[in-house]
């Protein structure tokens, strides 16, 4: 199979797919894989490593002419021009809220499988859960870099990787920290985990957000839009130069004041309120961050390159698990009635052609 690593055009994305060690597991067993120039620049890794790894380096209007495309971010519109039809693309899609990057993709017959959205079968994410521990913990940095100290109290929403690592951050740090979940069973969990912990009611959500420094958004349901849980409203009788780090900017934010910013940009007050909301924030740490998805992603990439992206995504759960579009056809209910496509489950038969 010819498997494809194209380099990243989203502004400040510094993260590349696939290391080297990567590309080379993959060349020893006979698989072609394409990079493009420069792919590997945000993390200094040169060309000349993954020509050493076997890889073809190739310009960006080749680092498409594959059978499987594996890279970081979602496509944009200079990605789409290059794909060709029924290419498989393997990445962050984030279709979420993205209608028409949706029937975009679709238009063109594109196979979408989001890393966002894989499970494994204890309702794990392999592949975004690192990118969410490196979001939590960078939520505290950005909070000191912002408002100029570390912040004395932190409201949490959301108890998953990125909830829990900004929490444990907030806590190395001293700060009185609080963490509002969906259920008791996971409160519970998180208060045996000796962090204090609350089921998130509207009234605890307006109680804790009007007395913090810090509120970080890492709600998270896969495929559906981050519930609004700080309205406009509430952010308005916030503190004035309180802070919202919105982690779950991707699927829509957790305020209704959030709106996507860059990392050449990221910040802006509305309401009186400092409000962060950088998509690709593990793109800050890009080393770790390529080091973490290059060794989640390389097993399932070799399941796909080995027995071809039908069969892999007929035999491994956690690949079925994140598939949007096969082939043009809306193939995740949710994302389908978003973008007003009609949803067609894929059988077994679909993916053996």
């Amino acid at each position: 199979m010819i498997v494809a690593v194209p380099r990243e055009t989203k502004e400040g994305e510094r993260r590349v797919a696939l290391l080297p060690a990567a590309v080379q597991e993959l060349t020893a067993q006979g698989h072609d894989v394409l990079v493009e120039t420069q792919a590997g620049r945000g993390v200094e890794i040169g060309d000349d490593a993954y020509r050493e790894a076997g890889a073809t380096l190739v310009a960006a209007r080749d680092a498409w002419d594959a059978d499987l495309v594996v890279k970081v971010k979602e496509m944009l519109p200079g990605d789409l021009a290059l794909a060709p039809r029924g290419v498989a693309i393997f990445s962050f899609h984030h279709l979420v809220g993205e209608p028409v990057r949706t029937r975009a993709l679709a238009k063109r017959g594109l196979t979408a499988i989001a890393w966002e959205m894989m499970r494994d079968a204890h309702g794990r994410y392999p592949l975004l859960a690192p990118m969410s521990a490196i979001a939590g913990h960078m939520a505290i940095d950005v909070a000191e870099q912002l408002q100029g100290k570390l912040p004395a109290k932190v409201l949490v929403l959301g108890a998953g990787h990125a909830g829990l690592a900004a929490a444990r951050a907030a806590r190395a740090h001293a700060a009185d920290v609080t963490v509002l979940t969906r259920s008791e069973k996971t409160r519970d969990a998180v208060r045996a985990m000796g962090i204090a912990a609350e089921v998130a009611s509207p009234a605890a959500v307006e109680a804790l957000a009007l007395e913090a420094n810090v509120v970080v958004g890492a709600a998270f349901t896969p495929g559906e839009p981050t519930p609004k849980l700080l309205p406009r409203t509430l952010v308005r009788r916030m503190r004035p130069g309180s802070l919202i780090v919105d982690i779950a900017i991707e699927e829509g934010g957790i305020a209704e004041t959030s709106r996507p910013t860059s990392h050449g940009n990221p910040a802006y007050v509305e309401e009186g309120v400092i409000h962060y909301c950088v998509g690709n924030m593990p793109a800050a740490r890009p080393e770790e961050a390529s080091r973490a998805l290059s060794e989640a992603a390389l097993p399932y990439v070799l399941d796909m390159a080995g027995e071809g992206v039908g069969a892999a995504l007929g035999r491994v759960p956690e690949l079925r698990s994140g598939l949007l579009l096969w082939q043009g056809r809306a193939a995740h209910p949710a994302i389908a009635a978003e973008a007003g496509l009609p949803y067609t489950p894929v059988t077994a038969t679909d993916l053996a052609e």
